[in-house]
């Protein structure tokens, strides 16, 4: 019996999603999206408080395998792409992005194309020093998708994010660190430790106040300035209604530590 192309182990508050389709830089295909995106729900719907995004083996993902989409290039043919997007990737990238719980993505490698894409949409980005991020979609062709067009220049500005989409170059850890892709870089033996103690974090703060930040910072994109306050006044009061900010007032009067309950 074949292995899952996706693994799931809740652990300690946090929901820890594998690719595993090592053989193949976990390369995507539609039944392995298909799981992925039913593991984000399951976490979404589940105790869990944080999601820790990897993959199995030497990379994290290497993007759409090619090979299970071949037989649509027969006799001149192609894909068809908006139901091959709408259908299979972009149900994961909604889930990755729907802020309910925050999300860690531990890079263990090769990254590129739609790979890069799902990484660039968690909202934190660990990378192992042998990490490699590569835009990829116009060395065959193609033109970014799974949201890499919006999210990449947000995070490394216009200019960078031309220029890696355009010359699909190789990015290194340590390069994507120092132009903000990724948010630190540790040795791959420590890699996993490194993102489950961030992810366990996460998974023991406030969850509705992270949610609300998250909102906020995407607001901020297309919100003139006094928009944004009147958003975050809104967010603000939901915040201050939890029972995370009254007990987290308490302890603090009481010069004690807060322990947050996602309430």
């Amino acid at each position: 019996m074949a292995e899952s192309p996706i693994l799931y182990e809740a652990r300690e508050g946090v929901a820890v999603i594998t690719l595993n389709r090592p053989e193949v830089l976990n390369a995507f295909t539609p039944e392995m999206l298909g799981e992925l995106a039913a593991a984000l729900r399951r976490a979404t719907d589940g105790s869990e408080r944080s999601i820790l995004l990897t993959g199995a083996g030497r990379g994290f993902s290497a993007g759409q395998d090619l090979a299970s989409i071949q037989h649509l290039y027969e006799n001149g043919g192609s894909p068809d792409f908006v139901s091959l997007l709408n259908d299979n990737f972009y149900p994961v990238v909604r889930e990755l992005t729907a802020k309910a719980l925050p999300v860690v993505a531990a890079v263990n490698g090769v990254a590129a194309g739609a790979g890069m894409s799902l990484a660039l949409a968690c909202d934190l980005r660990i990378a192992a020093d042998n990490a490699r991020f590569v835009t990829a979609f116009t060395n065959i062709g193609l033109v970014p998708d799974c949201g890499m067009a919006y999210t990449l220049p947000r995070l490394v500005g216009e200019g960078r994010a031309l220029e890696l989409m355009l010359l699909s170059e190789p990015l290194g850890a340590e390069a994507a660190l120092a132009m903000g892709l990724v948010n630190r870089v540790v040795p791959a033996a420590e890699l996993m430790e490194a993102a489950f103690t961030i992810a366990k974090k996460l998974a023991a703060g406030p969850t509705l106040a992270y949610r609300k930040t998250k909102d906020l910072v995407e607001a901020a994109q297309t919100s003139d300035f006094a928009a944004l306050l009147a958003v975050e006044a809104e967010a603000q009061a939901e915040a201050g209604a939890t029972e995370d900010h009254k007990g987290a007032v308490d302890a603090f009067l009481k010069k004690q530590s807060p322990t947050f309950s996602g309430r």
